[in-house]
């Protein structure tokens, strides 16, 4: 029997992409299917939330996530651009975003063909590994192309319906919570949620108890 777990994911979470390989490792080499669940960042999701947050933790993300990236051996710069529009000065986050909004319904229209851990595996590889300008050109419908899937069909799917995207994003977030956490990667399985890239041998230990086998 296929097991199957959630995936809530972000992208503009360092920890959701420096996740991303290990998870397609996970299920090309067990029978396991991973529901892709994009969210929107926290950012978006919580207006006000750089106002209340301790100074120290963005600096401390940087350092950690760059670690990891040289521990891991992961190709990893902060994108530029940034796929939050925000005012660094005064922390102020407009509420025009131009690549968040379209990225995250995406996700969702990836996820829907099948294909969503493809497609957010390829394009956060694009985002975070080191392309400057990862918006411009070609980069992104070739990002899609080796996912297996269509750029613009993608976008058109979402400019005939943009609604029912939204839609999901918004249940995606509700079912987010109801599994027990707010932040992304946040894997959950059962009656249990498994928050963070460094959570991701606990949640195989769990699929390994219920049965988890190698694919053949």
């Amino acid at each position: 029997m296929t097991l199957s777990f959630d995936l809530f994911w972000s992208f503009r979470s360092p920890y959701s992409y420096l996740a991303t390989g290990r998870i397609v490792e996970i299920e090309k080499t067990y029978d396991v299917a991973v529901n892709v669940r994009p969210v929107y960042p926290i950012a978006v999701r919580i207006p006000g939330f750089f106002d209340r947050v301790n100074p120290l933790w963005p600096p401390y993300l940087i350092r950690d996530t760059v670690r990891i990236s040289q521990m891991e051996g992961i190709p990893y710069a902060w994108p530029n651009p940034d796929p939050i529009v925000q005012d660094l000065a005064n922390k102020v986050i407009p509420k025009e975003q131009p690549y968040i909004h379209r990225l995250t319904r995406l996700g969702v229209a990836a996820a829907e063909a099948g294909k969503g851990l493809a497609f957010i595996d390829e394009v956060s590889k694009l985002i975070w590994g080191g392309t400057e300008g990862w918006n411009e050109g070609d980069h992104l419908a070739q990002a899609a192309a080796r996912a297996g899937l269509d750029l613009a069909e993608l976008d058109a799917k979402i400019e005939a319906d943009p609604d029912h995207y939204e839609a999901v994003i918004a249940e995606n977030e509700k079912a987010q919570e109801a599994a027990g956490h707010w932040g992304v990667p946040l894997m959950a399985y059962g009656d249990e949620c498994f928050f963070g890239q460094d959570r991701i041998g606990h949640l195989l230990w769990r699929l390994e108890q219920n049965g988890l086998q190698k694919r053949a």
